[in-house]
């Protein structure tokens, strides 16, 4: 059955005990197109890491500023007693493409945004031997494997968990995917053992960047989307504004149970994720009185 994690919204970090940071080594990188990069990581510190229950695992990646006095491996506690807060650590989230637990490796894909923000121009510069902290794995959905049939949704933030997730779909079972990425050249190769449906929408010729209302291209390729017949489980994560409204119409228009949903906002436009993290509750509240009444 669907595990009760996978049916709302994550656990707030808040509410989590703290997880050990780890120093984890660049063993190579691989541009997959002009926006996307995976690295590689390695080394003695990711020893004992486990994931394998979710496919949306994810870890957190801990960055020293610009022109901080430090560098990984650092004690977070330390430099917040020691430091003014504009040099503490800055966290970002990314979803654990595959964890190899033979060869102990950690891949994880990285949506470039030019030199804005920490970990793109991070993950674009690496080369083999630099260093990154991070803290994990947390997750929260798997397929579930007694479903009829599967929908996917997100934008190029959801695709790394989407690709892992395919990989657990029972064989013959139907999946619909329906992706939102800039263009063309951003589409990527994606397998399961299922019978895959694979939508890509371009977000260039639509001339925006999510959807922010019912009007939008994700939301009207899922509205028209016909669904097969059964009881499906559907993940439905990326930009708030798009969450937001495919989580009234699925629950509303589409009449699913909420057993049915993995969704929640990866991001939200015009905010970091420090900010998006502080406004967060607020939010799962909001779209949470949608449905109200």
């Amino acid at each position: 059955m669907i595990g009760a994690m996978s049916t709302n919204f994550p656990v707030p970090d808040s509410a989590r005990p703290p997880r050990p940071t780890r120093l984890a080594i660049v063993l190579r990188s691989e541009r997959l197109n002009p926006s996307m990069v995976r690295v590689v990581l390695g080394g003695a510190g990711l020893e004992g890491f486990e994931a394998g229950e979710f496919t949306d695992h994810y870890v957190k990646l801990h960055f020293p500023p610009p022109g901080a006095p430090y560098a990984a491996p650092f004690d977070a506690a330390q430099v917040r007693i020691r430091y003014p807060s504009e040099l503490w650590p800055r966290t970002r989230t990314y979803t654990a493409q595959r964890w190899d637990p033979i060869e102990q490796l950690l891949s994880i894909d990285f949506v470039l945004h030019g030199d804005e923000g920490y970990a793109g121009p991070w993950a674009a510069a690496a080369k083999p031997g630099d260093r990154v902290q991070l803290s994990g794995p947390g997750g929260a959905y798997a397929p579930d494997p007694t479903a009829d049939w599967h929908l996917l949704v997100g934008d190029e933030s959801v695709l790394p968990a989407i690709s892992a997730s395919l990989q657990r779909i029972p064989a013959g079972v139907p999946v619909h995917v329906l992706a939102e990425v800039e263009g063309p050249a951003e589409e990527r190769e994606l397998a399961t053992p299922g019978e895959l449906h694979l939508s890509w929408i371009h977000r260039r010729a639509a001339g925006g960047l999510g959807a922010t209302s019912d009007k939008e291209p994700l939301f009207e390729a899922v509205a028209a989307l016909e669904f097969p017949p059964g009881r499906p489980h559907c993940f439905v994560h990326g930009e708030a504004g798009a969450v937001r409204a495919l989580r009234r119409h699925l629950l509303a228009d589409r009449g699913l149970p909420r057993e049915a949903l993995s969704i929640s906002g990866y991001w939200k436009r015009g905010r970091t994720e420090d900010g998006w993290r502080a406004e967060k509750p607020e939010w799962n509240r909001q779209v949470e009185a949608d449905l109200a009444g």
